[in-house]
């Protein structure tokens, strides 16, 4: 008798994963392929569909049936990066490679144009996220703009997941959490698009069927089947953008559970009862039918560690275990870890990274913890502000691959005061997309019995007393510096253009 699996593929910045889970949760095969993002322009970061989607989609997919000779696929789960626009024509054909989520910044204009026209707060209020770069609408706006042709062209708003999803079915549809952060196209208290305002931003462009990640989205075509070795009508779950499907994977899935990845940047999730809109976090619908989310991102963290890795050389493992004989406080060090600017909760681009109090007598060890500690600083200010919109956590899931060092969620659980989990799968976005195909197809599983606690972390009373000190500062560090930052930001953005 072949063996069952649900399959998960999950299409990332730098790399895609996949996995092949049992019904009960238990790992078979997992495969991965890197690729390369492109920059074509300064504030320019794209994805070729084909040979970077595609292509990942369906050499691992056969990666992994060849490993696992003889499993029966019984359901398809993706995800991906995103908010993304790649602009399709009525075949779903590529038009141009796709424009990503908040790393391009090339909409800017656009953004300051849609919030004149509509109004700051009524799009807050309508689709409980400010215009960033993060949001799909200013980069439809662009694309009428500076790629008429394209545009003129263009029969479908397609995503990493909602791509993969039409390859496979052929259906053109999108999953209600990935639709929220087309702002300001789509609105939060009616679950639907808004097609007044969309008609305003995207004339003639048919917006996709909506529907929830965990839906049923088609099954898989004769043609797809030939492609990918998946057998024709297999079905295919509606999928969703990568962090919701990673935080699937961890079982956040009801109010008051979040879910903080530590990653290249910081990443936070947390499910809410009732969303009340924040100008200084992305309000979201959620991956399971009816939840609702607030989300939070900084623009740099595990970024910023290996930075200073390649600045000082040596390994991270020296580097952390330097840094645990540290006390909290680093010394007297203090740093704000805004190097590439910050996304939530100041959505400021001209931030940048300021260390205050070096002498001397600092070294690496000193540095790399106040590195941390400033990373934390960051994960409180934005929990604080999740609080002040409702969300305050009772559940605390930490992933990714900083979670699983120690000493970087043991600060953020001394600076924030909070509990944290860790799970015992550490795989991510994949996982969830196969839990969210065994949800799709009926089955009774329960993702926090797939993916265990392993540990917990428990904040440090002493430590944390230290901390709040410290953390009244940090906050009143980015006030003082904000302006001359901004001078040097300005002085960089001339120095990239000439």
């Amino acid at each position: 008798m072949a063996t069952e699996a649900l399959l998960g593929i999950d299409i990332g910045t730098s790399s895609s994963k996949g996995v092949l889970v049992a019904p009960d949760g238990t790992l078979i095969a997992r495969a991965d392929r890197p690729h390369r993002t492109s920059t074509p322009r300064p504030g320019h970061v794209e994805h070729d569909a084909e040979s970077v989607w595609w292509a990942d989609f369906t050499a691992i997919v056969r990666e992994l049936l060849d490993r696992a000779d003889g499993v029966r696929v019984l359901a398809v789960g993706v995800s991906g990066i995103g908010p993304c626009l790649l602009p399709a024509d009525a075949a779903g054909t590529p038009l141009r490679p796709a424009i990503l989520y908040g790393v391009d910044t090339r909409a800017t204009a656009e953004i300051a144009e849609l919030t004149a026209e509509f109004g700051a707060e009524r799009i807050v209020e309508r689709g409980a996220s400010r215009l960033t770069s993060q949001a799909v609408g200013p980069k439809l706006a662009w694309l009428r703009r500076h790629e008429p042709e394209v545009y003129a062209s263009t029969g479908m708003l397609l995503m990493a997941s909602s791509f993969l999803v039409h390859r496979l079915t052929g259906r053109y549809v999108l999953d209600h959490h990935s639709a929220s952060q087309c702002d300001p196209l789509y609105d939060m208290r009616r679950g639907e698009w808004a097609r007044d305002w969309a008609d305003r931003v995207a004339p003639g462009l048919e917006l996709p069927e909506l529907a929830w990640s965990t839906e049923i989205a088609g099954t898989v075509t004769r043609e797809a089947a030939r492609l990918t070795g998946l057998p024709a009508g297999t079905p295919v779950a509606t999928g969703t953008i990568d962090a919701w499907a990673e935080a699937a994977s961890v079982g956040v899935r009801g109010p008051g559970d979040a879910m903080v990845m530590y990653g290249t940047t910081m990443f936070l999730v947390q499910v809410v009862d009732r969303l009340r809109p924040h100008a200084g976090l992305w309000g979201t619908k959620g991956a399971f039918d009816g939840t609702e989310t607030l989300a939070a991102g900084m623009a740099t963290s595990g970024a910023v560690t290996d930075w200073l890795r390649e600045l000082v050389g040596g390994e991270f493992h020296d580097l952390v275990r330097a840094a645990e004989k540290v006390p909290a406080g680093s010394e007297g060090l203090l740093l704000l870890p805004y190097f590439a600017g910050e996304r939530t909760p100041l959505f400021d681009p001209d931030a940048r990274g300021v260390l205050a109090g070096l002498t001397t007598r600092h070294g690496s060890a000193e540095i790399y913890r106040a590195v941390l500690e400033g990373t934390a600083y960051g994960v409180r200010h934005n929990l604080e502000a999740m609080r002040e919109a409702g969300g305050a956590p009772d559940r605390i899931v930490a992933v990714g691959g900083g979670a699983q060092g120690g000493l970087w969620p043991r600060i953020v659980s001394d600076v924030a005061g909070v509990v944290q989990e860790v799970p015992e799968q550490t795989i991510g976005a994949a996982f969830g997309d196969a839990f969210m195909a065994a949800k799709a197809i009926g089955l009774d599983a329960d993702a926090r019995a797939w993916n265990p606690a392993a540990t917990t972390i428990r904040p440090d009373p002493e430590r944390g007393a230290v901390y709040g000190e410290f953390y009244r500062h940090y906050r009143d560090l980015y006030a003082a510096t904000r302006g001359i930052t901004h001078f040097l930001a300005g002085r960089q953005h001339d120095a990239a253009e000439g």
